[in-house]
């Protein structure tokens, strides 16, 4: 028997008046500065947090707390001469309770990059500093 992947949708639309909404009618207007750049790296750390987050909480572990920052180097590929981000790094804080010993660390901070969809969306793979108390 062949199952069926899961399939998420998501949907946005833009308004003339510069106001995203979502497929729930939820609005988000960013501040002027904030470019859609910007916001690929804001998704990018939120994505990389909630899949921490997934993962601990099968582990039974709890997150008590998480930050985070992202920058990113866009510039002209080399395989096709398009600019796009050729590098991104994000340095994420989070404090774990019970914290895991260090194989099991490994492994959930493992799972959380791989399973972040928004980075395992991006050509140039992101590299992650986690800071875990």
């Amino acid at each position: 028997m062949v199952t069926k992947p899961k399939e998420f949708r998501y949907a946005i639309e833009l308004r003339e008046s510069g106001t995203l909404h979502n497929e729930n009618e939820t609005p988000l207007d960013p501040p002027e500065g904030w470019s859609p750049e910007h916001l690929l790296l804001a998704a990018l750390v939120r994505c990389s947090l909630d899949s921490l987050r997934y993962h601990a909480k099968r582990a039974a572990i709890a997150v008590s707390g998480a930050s985070g920052s992202a920058a990113a180097r866009a510039t002209l590929r080399e395989s096709d001469g398009r600019y796009a981000i050729v590098e991104a790094e994000l340095a994420l804080h989070v404090r774990l309770e019970p914290p895991p010993d260090p194989d099991r660390l490994a492994e959930l901070l493992a799972k959380a990059e791989r399973d972040c969809w928004v980075g395992a969306s991006l050509v140039a793979k992101p590299s992650y500093v986690w800071d875990v108390a």
